[in-house]
């Protein structure tokens, strides 16, 4: 299982909120370059980068921070927030993105990204799948679709694209445990789903848990800022797994 710690930007800075309420932001560090270099230092290999400005705009805001996180460090970064059009794609890649997520534009122009996943390939691509009560959200979680999240997974699955991250929007930020239940569901009768967990991780346990129910991956935020699970602990963690 994949363990991606997670940087959240908003005006440059690294910030957190608690459940997509932009009003919740609590602001952790200036420049996020010096916490991803604290995640390089303790082995961790891939970081979850998401531009929130651009995810509740019209396009990407923080170009600026995943270039020189590209730059400063070896991180295989996975970027998302304000992905609307191929220029916004091309352009995260540019700047030294490894993949790219697409969340609202998955969901309101799926013939966009069914393009994008033949020129770039499924390996490059993650399909967000925000959702609150079964529902996906879009545009930095605040307009509700009528896309279930089940048939909205299918909907790639059938496309070739296999990597998932699934936010239970209702658990982020709130220390409170993963969506278990929802990913076991998931994953019960989609073999070829590689699921990364958002949302809700709080301790070493859940991940131990979301990696006995068969998740790809875990995104780890909150967690990490607030003191909940040490970046050694976390280092620990992925040592142990890989030596098992």
């Amino acid at each position: 299982m994949d363990l991606i710690p997670a940087i959240d930007i908003i005006a440059g800075e690294a910030v957190r909120l608690s459940q997509g309420s932009y009003d919740s932001k609590k602001v952790y560090a200036s420049d996020p370059l010096e916490i991803a270099k604290q995640f390089e230092d303790h082995q961790i290999k891939r970081l979850h980068l998401v531009d929130l400005d651009g995810a509740k705009g019209k396009g990407i805001v923080n170009l600026r921070v995943l270039e020189r996180i590209a730059t400063h460090t070896s991180l295989v970064i996975d970027f998302g927030g304000g992905i609307k059009h191929t220029n916004d794609l091309k352009a995260a890649f540019e700047s030294g993105a490894s993949m790219v997520t697409c969340g609202s534009i998955a969901a309101k122009d799926p013939d966009l990204v069914h393009t994008w996943i033949e020129t770039y390939g499924a390996k490059r691509l993650i399909l967000g799948a925000d959702a609150r009560d079964g529902l996906i959200r879009t545009n930095g979680w605040i307009e509700e679709s009528s896309l279930e999240v089940g048939s909205f997974i299918d909907s790639y699955l059938a496309y070739g694209l296999t990597q998932v991250i699934c936010t239970d929007i209702a658990k982020d930020g709130m220390l409170e445990g993963p969506s278990l239940a929802l990913y076991q569901t998931l994953l019960e009768t989609r073999s070829k789903l590689h699921l990364i967990a958002s949302g809700g991780i709080s301790s070493i346990e859940d991940l131990r848990a979301l990696r006995s129910a068969g998740l790809g991956g875990a995104i780890i935020g909150k967690a990490i800022y607030e003191g909940r699970i040490s970046l050694q602990e976390l280092q620990a963690f992925g040592e142990e797994h890989y030596a098992g």
